[in-house]
């Protein structure tokens, strides 16, 4: 079977990153070095996840001003509501903001083919795969985060239905494409109709959201809280409390080089004190009354874009100076070292709290995408120097970096959260997102240059392989299902239970996977 890697196992690798002295490396040296710099580029994802993230937050917490009249009393009542519907948010913004690594590659790898009148692999090989790792060891860390004996039930069964069937559908048509349909081949409207299927699964989950008639299932919905985050959870009120200096709560996240806990979107608190800075005080007896004043008066915004430099370059965070383990402290210091470039590249992303989020939120999507490009690259010489099939690569190593904002996302709603219904809605949402968005907008520009240059339609040469990785992780991920469905039934709950319980699920998510992966890999290799 052909791979995905045009380039033979036993011929000289002569193309190079940096510079042409590379090729007089010897190959497994080279190979380690690609793998570092992969590995690097992972932690540069991670990074850039924390400013999508806290500008995404800002873009969904913001409210409009609803006059309503109240027939009693005569009177105009004047609230606020939320501009963004929860559960468009979580399959929109969270699914796709978290997402976008896999959905930027597979773009770049359909534009660099353009011309081709055969499709590229690395993309659509690692969306099926990140699908595979966001299904199982994603499920796997979720299960078990929550406190021992602690449940998390999904509270609105109807939407999480919704969702599955269209992730499911996902599947069943890509697979409909490229087996029954038109065997190999992807025409314009096939991609196309891949595409507007995406629109079709917000409108069905709104419906089912908001109960409408004749459209959404008549499933009774468990009472949700009103805030989705308890009200003590946000980090900057549990540390005013304690007496914490103001200046360490607002950098503590970047700082511990943590992830912003983007689901606080579902809270009451306003979070723009995570993102607006002040000088450091030393008056704090009077911080927990006085910080949110000093917040919203600090609103210059070069003197906060400047604090994101001061942010960038600050080695130890201070709570980190408090440990009294030196190897720990000395760790945590090579850690932001480590991270010290990337920090200070993204520190020129504009505040988050400018026009809503927004401008941080597109450019943040402007660096993801420019890591997708070197990941890219630097997979190709990966398999080139190795002469590893490119594929494997994709669903193994390229989908396990790029999912990791999706593992950090889940595994902070499980955490967080009293339902399970954003954790689990952020799986199965992204695993929609990566077919319909990230396997139909690349197939959709590559079949109309090809339909507007040659009349020809797109061919996929390894159709095979995917599909029949796309039978197993349609197997696999039933099993995942039905044993979910069974821990709602014995438990009452998806997540969380009996410690014991809980740990058998997650090695039997895991063991799906690798299931998933071995059988995928010998496909790929000829070998089954």
């Amino acid at each position: 079977m052909v791979g995905f890697s045009s380039i033979p196992e036993n011929a000289n690798c002569e193309s190079y990153l940096i510079f042409r002295g590379e090729t007089a490396l010897g190959r497994n040296f080279r190979a380690f070095l690609y793998f570092v710099g992969l590995a690097y580029c992972f932690i540069g994802l991670s990074a850039i996840t924390v400013r999508f993230f806290k500008s995404m937050e800002n873009v969904v917490k913001q409210s409009r001003e609803v006059v309503e009249f109240d027939p009693v009393t005569q009177t105009e009542i004047i609230r606020r509501e939320k501009v963004w519907n929860y559960t468009i948010a979580d399959i929109s913004l969270l699914a796709f903001g978290t997402s976008f690594p896999q959905i930027s590659l597979a773009i770049i790898d359909a534009i660099q083919n353009m011309g081709n009148l055969y499709a590229g692999g690395l993309g659509p090989g690692t969306l099926v795969g990140s699908a595979a790792f966001d299904l199982f060891p994603i499920h796997a860390v979720c299960v078990v985060v929550p406190k021992a004996g602690e449940l998390k039930k999904i509270a609105d069964v109807g939407v999480w239905l919704v969702e599955l069937f269209w992730s499911f559908w996902a599947y069943i048509w890509l697979y409909i494409i490229l087996e029954v349909w038109t065997p190999n081949v992807v025409t314009l409207w096939e991609a196309l109709l891949t595409v507007l299927m995406y629109g079709l699964l917000l409108t069905h989950a709104y419906a089912q959201d908001k109960c409408w008639p004749y459209i959404s299932l008549p499933i009774a919905r468990d009472e949700r809280p009103e805030d989705w985050v308890p009200e003590e959870t946000p980090k900057f009120i549990q540390q005013t409390h304690e007496k914490v200096e103001f200046y360490e709560t607002i950098h503590g996240n970047e700082d511990n080089g943590d992830t912003v806990d983007i689901f606080s979107i579902h809270s009451e608190y306003s979070t723009d004190s995570m993102y607006v800075t002040v000088p450091q005080r030393d008056d704090v007896s009077e911080v927990s009354h006085k910080a949110k004043e000093t917040m919203l008066e600090d609103t210059d915004l070069l003197t906060i874009w400047r604090e994101q430099f001061v942010d960038a370059l600050r080695l130890e965070s201070p709570e980190s100076k408090k440990l009294s383990n030196f190897y720990l402290r000395m760790a945590r210091i090579f850690w932001q070292l480590l991270l010290l470039p990337w920090r200070l590249m993204f520190a020129f992303i504009p505040p988050c709290h400018i026009a809503h989020g927004w401008i941080s939120f597109i450019c943040s999507l402007v660096f993801i995408s420019g890591i997708a490009y070197i990941v890219t690259k630097i997979t190709d010489l990966i398999s080139c120097v190795t002469g590893i099939n490119a594929y494997v690569i994709a669903f193994t190593a390229l989908a396990s970096g790029t999912s990791w904002p999706d593992l950090v996302a889940s595994k902070i709603a499980a955490e967080r959260q009293t339902t399970a219904d954003s954790a689990i809605a952020n799986i199965t949402c992204s695993n929609s997102v990566n077919i319909y968005v990230g396997i139909g907008v690349p197939w959709l520009i590559d079949t109309l240059y090809n339909f507007i240059a040659y009349r020809e339609p797109l061919r996929i040469q390894n159709a095979a392989g995917l599909s029949f990785s796309l039978l197993v992780f349609f197997c696999t991920s039933a099993g995942c299902i039905i044993v979910l469905v069974l821990r709602r039934i014995v438990f009452g709950a998806e997540l969380g239970g009996p410690k014991l319980w809980a740990w058998v699920t997650c090695i039997y998510f895991m063991l799906l996977w690798v299931i998933f992966v071995v059988l995928s890999s010998l496909k790929v290799s000829g070998i089954i």
